[in-house]
């Protein structure tokens, strides 16, 4: 099977948006897009699903909103099921304080 020109990664959108949010909690929609390389209109959706599913809250303050991740929320997939999420941002986190 040639593999050249096919791309993956190990995290989905969904778990880049979910970095990006636990990493800045005031980003702008647009921010966490750019970050992440997709559309605001794609963002606004993983956010939603986020939101809905209780692994972000979000506090609107004025015309702002600010987001907060749910660390003790767990994996959805059966596999990963018994660990949080907290795991991951952990992971994510010490990356950052080491760099």
């Amino acid at each position: 099977m040639d593999k050249v020109g096919r791309k993956w990664t190990f995290l989905t959108n969904h778990g880049h948006v979910f970095l990006a949010v636990d990493s800045r909690s005031d980003a702008l929609m647009k921010d966490i897009a750019k970050a992440v390389g997709i559309t605001e209109r794609a963002t606004q959706m993983i956010l939603a699903d986020l939101v809905e599913d209780g692994y972000v809250e979000v506090t609107r303050v004025g015309r702002r909103n600010y987001y907060k991740v749910n660390a003790s929320m767990h994996f959805r997939h059966p596999n990963e099921a018994t660990k949080e999420v907290g795991a991951l941002l952990d992971i994510f986190n010490e990356e950052m304080i080491e760099s």
